[in-house]
């Protein structure tokens, strides 16, 4: 499945003319392992945007809801703590149909749909005004000025 979706995503990008040098694939164990790598890699400052991908497909335990729960949220606040576009190409599905339909199958590929977004993504926040920076606190305190 995520084979598939990595393929789709590649295929997406390199149509778009991104250079080789610009890409790199790093395989994690589990969705769940998604959000910390893609912090990572986002906080590098070297990538302008990060995909995950990946597929959950529903068991018959409720683990199904912990890491597709874990992964959307870790993988937002990466993208919000790095403001570096960190999208969200994991499949969670309830049956492998599902997921085949939308890994290259009657739904399209959803590997290269998250991949163009990134590159939407990263037009958008070019076109958008800086990020500011924080504002310090003074905690109350008062300069005094020389006379």
């Amino acid at each position: 499945m995520t084979s598939r979706l990595l393929d789709g995503a590649l295929g997406a990008l390199r149509g778009e003319k991104v250079r080789e040098d610009d890409l790199l694939v790093v395989r994690v164990p589990g969705a769940f392992e998604l959000p910390l790598v893609a912090r990572r890699l986002a906080a590098s400052g070297r990538w302008d945007a990060v995909v995950a991908l990946g597929a959950v497909i529903r068991g018959e335990t409720d683990h199904y809801d912990h890491v597709c729960r874990a992964a959307a949220q870790g993988l937002l606040r990466a993208g919000l703590e790095t403001d570096v576009p960190v999208l969200f190409g994991v499949l969670t599905c309830d049956t492998e149909e599902q997921a085949l339909a939308r890994a290259g199958g009657a739904h399209g590929n959803k590997g290269a749909d998250v991949a163009l977004d990134a590159l939407r993504m990263c037009d958008l926040l070019d076109a958008l005004p800086p990020r500011a920076a924080p504002r310090r606190k003074t905690r109350g305190r008062r300069t005094r000025s020389a006379r």
